[in-house]
């Protein structure tokens, strides 16, 4: 695969605030670093700003551990087994109530167990002589105003407390004052500190978004500096589900999120390694027609159905095309995180539809491209 990212520059990350949902970063964050993509600086918000640290730090294989063994006692002072029940919705109503209120009670949740991970887990030292430049958010409830912290430039004691100073959710976790002072979690502010890149001049910009609950603060983007956004397209959960099966889940959606910001990777469901032209599309949904069919016919009327069946508005033979195969992928049950070529698609589609007893209930379209898919020879 050819990158569309110039592997030539340096860019800034920006990693935005959002608990649990902080493994898609990691997961980002290798796809990066396997494509030989250089990491300049990287700014951080809450989870960000953790993540951050391991990114500056450069520990990837650290990262991926601390999240394929996270759990919600690791974070919170919390039972393990009373957390999932209740994001598994095994709880009932009173019970459910009961463990919440009592935390409210509390003052929130007591997060002793990530002050650990965070000392346990962050070389101080590596941070304050790391080449990669390190910047993050978060509140200072004593002056009341946000704060855009260097984090090479402090004292290196510091830089735990401040790590920990930017993840303070509010109202959710029990806040207690650190080296004399107290702290909000960024997020209240800034979840998305994409200003600590642009105000340093940084021209170009890979913003990671995981949704987390917070302000995203408008700015303006300068002539000359390019943002590129990695997103995901489906939900990360709850910024407090910190299960490891669903952060190993999470981490897999970043890793091919970011091959598709890297390469340039097409699909909506799929990630698919396109190498085809215009004109291969529009042939493709040529050989879609029955024999009765006219070819004029199809393509003035057929398609346009197609399209609206799949809510395309201002569609192209590429986009119906890709659309038309995903959608009968999805169907056909075909696994979603690799990186196909169309063909490869189809094949995986044949091979799909040989295992499924029922097909006749699939719409028109998918049936279409079953019948051509099956009679091929792929």
């Amino acid at each position: 695969m050819k990158p569309v990212l110039d592997l030539e520059r340096e860019y800034g990350v920006v990693l935005e605030g959002g608990g649990a949902k902080g493994a898609y970063q990691i997961g980002v964050w290798k796809a990066l670093r396997e494509a030989g993509v250089k990491i300049k600086g990287i700014s951080g918000t809450s989870v960000g700003a953790i993540n951050g640290a391991l990114m500056c730090m450069g520990d990837l294989k650290k990262a991926e551990h601390i999240w394929e063994n996270i759990s919600y006692s690791k974070i919170m002072d919390v039972d393990d087994t009373l957390m999932k029940e209740f994001f598994d919705g095994i709880l009932t109503l009173r019970e459910t109530v009961n463990l919440f209120f009592q935390k409210v009670k509390e003052g929130g949740m007591d997060i002793t167990p990530l002050k650990k991970l965070i000392e346990d887990s962050i070389d101080v030292n590596e941070i304050s002589h790391s080449p990669v430049e390190f910047y993050l958010k978060t509140f200072s409830l004593d002056e009341m105003k946000e704060l855009d912290v260097d984090v090479r430039q402090l004292d290196p004691a510091l830089i735990p407390d401040m790590l920990l100073a930017s993840a303070y959710i509010f109202p959710v976790f029990k806040n207690e004052k650190l080296h004399g002072k107290t702290y909000m979690d960024g997020g209240i502010i800034d979840n998305v500190p994409l200003d600590c890149l642009v105000k340093r001049e940084y021209k170009d910009i890979l913003l990671i978004r995981i949704f987390g609950i917070g302000r995203y603060k408008p700015v303006k983007i300068p002539d000359g500096t390019t943002v590129t956004t990695i997103e995901p397209r489906v939900d990360l959960g709850n910024i407090i589900d910190f299960d490891s099966e669903k952060s190993k889940r999470n981490m897999v959606i970043g890793y091919f999120d970011g091959l598709r910001a890297v390469y340039g990777l097409g699909g909506r469901i799929y990630y698919l390694d396109e190498q085809e032209e215009e004109t291969d599309y529009l042939m493709y949904l040529a050989s879609l027609r029955n024999e009765k069919e006219s070819l004029r016919k199809f393509i003035e009327k057929e398609l346009p159905k197609i399209a609206s069946e799949l809510r395309l508005t201002d569609w192209d033979y590429r986009e119906l095309c890709l659309s038309v195969l995903e959608a009968t992928a999805k169907l056909c049950r075909v696994p979603k995180y690799r990186v196909y070529t169309v063909k490869d698609l189809l094949r995986e589609i044949k091979k799909r539809v040989e295992t499924l007893e029922n097909t006749e209930s699939f719409p028109d379209f998918a049936q279409r491209v079953i019948n051509v898919t099956v009679s091929s020879n792929l």
